[in-house]
Formats: C-alpha cells, structure tokens, sequence
C-alpha cells in the first residue's frame, strides 16, 4: 500500500504494519557532518558554559588561587626571601608567644562567638514572633550590621572606659554597686602622723588610748579636699560632756581652708564628717558603735567605757570604679561581646525566615497533644531549623577565624597582646615588624583553619540537595 506524495511525487512506501498492529517508528539518519544529534548539542552547551564560566576563572586563579601558591613558596623564605628555611618559619611561628597567645584566643572565637550569637538570635526570632511590633523590634536589631566594624569598635571603646563618667557599661555597673553597697564619701581621710590615731591593719584607724565616760573625744583627720567635701557637711560643733557614762566626741577635718586654725583643735570654718563610723573596741570585740552627724558629733553608750575607739575601713574604702573590662584577664570576652552585638541581627534574620516557613499545622498538633511552648521549641522547633542554624553557625565560625577590625580597634594598648588573634598578628608581623617569612606562614596557617570548615559547609549543602531530590 502507498501515499501519494505532496507536490506530485512517487508513491512513499509505508512498512507494513507488526503483528500486533501498530506501526514501527522511522530510523532516523545517523549523526555526521550534516546531522547535529543530542550528543553534539550538549557539547555545544557545554562549550558555551565554559567560555562564559573563563573570565571568571581567570579572575579567580589571579586573585585567589596565585596568591594561596605565592604565600605556601613565600613561607619557605626567610624575611628578605633570598634564603630558603624550609619549615623554620613555621617552627618561629609556633615558638612565639604573642601567636600562641593568638591561637589561643582564636580558640576561644570559634568556639564562643559563633554560638552565642546563634542562640542569640535563635532566641530574638521566636520572641519577635509573639509580639506586634516584631518587624521594627528586628529592624532595631538588625540596624548593628548597618554600621562598619571599625565604626563598631570606635563605639565599644568608649562602651568600656574604665570611667564611669565615659563608659556606659562602668558607669551601669556602678550604679547597680552603690545602690547595694554605698561607696565612702572619705576615702582620702587619714590622721596627721603625731595624732591620737594610729593605723592598724586592714585600713582601719584606732585610738593609741582607751577613752573614759564623761569626757570629749577629738578625732582630727585630714586629707579630704574641701570641693569634695559632701554636700550635707556642717561645721564641726564640739559636743556637751556625756551624761550617764556616755562617751561623745567630734570627728572633722582638721584642715582651715586658706590657712589658719589650730591643730587638733575644732575651729569655725572646719567641717564635721557625716556618716562616719565610730566603733569601740575591747579585747578586739565592737561593744558598741555610733555614726558622726552633719556636724561630725556622735555619742557612744556607757558600754564603750575603757574601749579604744576604731574608725573602721568601711570608712576610707575607695570609691567603686566599675569593672576593668578591657583589662587583660577580660578584654577578649569583652571585644566577642562587641562582636555578639553586631552579628546577632544576621542570625536574627536569617533564622526569622526559616521560621517563617515552618508547618504550623506541626507546632499546633504539639499544643493540642498538651505539649508545653519549651516542649514546641525544644523537640520540634528547633529540630526543623537545624538546616538553617547550621548556615549561620558555619557563616559565623568562617567569619570569626578571620576578625579582625574590632580586635585591633578595641583593646588599648596595654592589653593588646592578650587579645590577640591571628589576624591581627599577620598584620604586626608583616607591616610593622616587617618579617614577611613568618607572615605568610601565619596566613597558610589560618587558611588551613578556615578549609575544614569550608569543606563542613558544602558537605551540608550537598546533603540538602540530595534530601530535596528525593
């Protein structure tokens, strides 16, 4: 059987058809010259990826991948790089202790910034979501990153003045302080070297005598300037001889602002100590204690005759400063705390988003079952964003490995050392020491620190595929 062909051609042959009826599909003409088959398209694809992949490599061997060679051939140098040192480089470096100091605050990075900033943010973004105004509360957090490590630890230097005047962290340390524990207004006070007072140990003064009922006692210090005198001092009075066995006395600056006045002697322009403590002391026991009014007067009971009398060191404990913060033993958990600061709003965010995709049919079948909010979190919402948390710890790690502005910015001078990372060491070594040996080998070194945690994060990136292929 045949078909006429269109435009008036000779009959087409049509094979006939199989046994069971249907007809067999044409043979198509072999792949050649002048037939492009699948296989040689997907060359062509090919060809066209690469070449506009090239430029791209290009840039990436020259900035990346020479330098990483440049650096391993540069570390075998020494510092003029004419002679070569093989691993002596690396032997120095491990040798000196500024780079373990380094090493070890690096460490202590990994280890700390990276998750509190994590569970920071964890914590903000499934707060944010019970409240109406989260969006602005996440703007709020967020806004940290909008501003330059530099600028940030501009900011953290003044956080952490020692002052109280200029810190805010001393100056909320110090109020919390004094609002439990009232700082001395005398600490300065001590007695004149020929006085009836003698310091004993611990920074307490004591009379040299025993003091007997009915009379006045005089306890003249000095050593407190007049314009911190307190705002409630009074000119000292000279009190009336105790009745009943009582002991009173005055205790005052024995100091006449612009000359004149009497030694061991109240004169009308001296002022009392208000608030001082007056203790009597028999056979090292208190048996009795008064505090000094407006006036520096006090009146002990008859219980204190025969004792000596004791201006305790409560009296003279110096002010309350705040916490040294940028010191040495606390400057790295300080500068991670600058860091935590910044960086919790990106975890915020990105943590927010995978809640927003979380199946809330899940969390409501929880709390239908009685589970509690901390049972939701802890057993369904935190395993279902265990991909998301993972992006951002992995994010945070490779970041901190290489801080290096607020270290640099931060620490003053004096505990620079001990909140070194290697970052910053490469730095020193390179420009300011000038040994570019050691430097190179500093930066092979913390580029091997970064790769297992590359290599960490695109594992977990091709096991997501996988999971999202099946």
């Amino acid at each position: 059987m045949a078909t006429e062909a269109a435009g008036g051609a000779g009959p087409v042959p049509v094979p006939p058809a199989s046994p069971g009826g249907s007809v067999p599909a044409p043979r198509t003409a072999p792949d050649g010259p002048g037939n492009r088959g699948p296989q040689s398209v997907t060359r062509t694809r090919r060809s066209l990826a690469f070449l506009f992949l090239l430029p791209a490599l290009v840039l990436l061997g020259a900035l990346v991948l020479y330098p990483i060679v440049w650096n391993v051939v540069r570390s075998l140098f020494d510092s003029s790089g004419d002679d070569f040192v093989g691993l002596g480089n690396y032997g120095e470096m491990f040798s000196d202790p500024n780079i373990r100091t380094a090493i070890k605050n690096n460490a202590i990075w990994l280890v700390v910034a990276p998750t509190v900033a994590t569970a920071l943010g964890l914590v903000l973004a499934v707060l944010t979501e019970r409240i109406k105004w989260g969006t602005a509360f996440k703007l709020l957090v967020f806004m940290p990153m909008a501003i330059s490590m530099l600028a940030s630890g501009i900011i953290f230097r003044l956080v952490y003045e020692q002052d109280p005047d200029r810190g805010v962290a001393n100056a909320v340390a110090v109020t919390v302080h004094d609002t439990f524990a009232e700082s001395s207004a005398f600490p300065k006070a001590h007695p004149r070297p020929r006085s009836a007072l003698e310091a004993v140990k611990g920074g307490a003064f004591l009379t040299k005598e025993p003091v007997r009922a009915g009379t006045n006692v005089l306890l003249p210090l000095v050593g407190v300037a007049p314009d911190v005198m307190p705002d409630s001092a009074k000119p000292a009075a000279v009190p009336a001889p105790g009745k009943d066995g009582e002991i009173t006395g005055t205790v005052w600056q024995d100091f006449t602002k612009g000359g004149g006045g009497t030694l061991d002697r109240v004169d009308p322009k001296e002022l009392g100590y208000p608030g001082m403590r007056v203790e009597a002391v028999k056979d090292g026991k208190v048996v009795a204690s008064a505090k000094a009014g407006a006036d520096g007067r006090f009146t002990l009971p008859a219980e204190a005759d025969g004792a000596r009398l004791r201006l305790p060191a409560e009296n003279f404990r110096e002010p309350y400063g705040g916490i040294n913060w940028l010191g040495p033993s606390l400057v790295t958990w300080s500068v991670i705390g600058a860091y935590v600061w910044m960086w919790a709003g990106f975890a915020m965010v990105l943590i927010g988003a995978g809640l927003a995709g979380l199946p809330r049919e899940l969390l409501e079948a929880a709390r239908v079952d009685g589970a509690g909010e901390w049972q939701v979190f802890r057993r369904i919402t935190v395993p279902l964003l265990a991909p998301v948390l993972g992006v951002v710890l992995v994010t945070l790690m490779i970041n901190v490995l290489k801080i290096f502005d607020l270290v640099y910015v931060i620490p003053p001078g004096s505990a620079r050392d001990d909140a070194n990372v290697l970052a910053v060491e490469l730095y020193n070594t390179a420009f300011v020491d000038g040994d570019a040996g050691v430097a190179s080998a500093i930066s092979i070194f913390l580029f091997i620190l970064v790769v297992p945690v590359m290599l960490l994060n695109i594992r977990r990136l091709r096991r997501e595929r996988k999971e999202e292929r099946r």
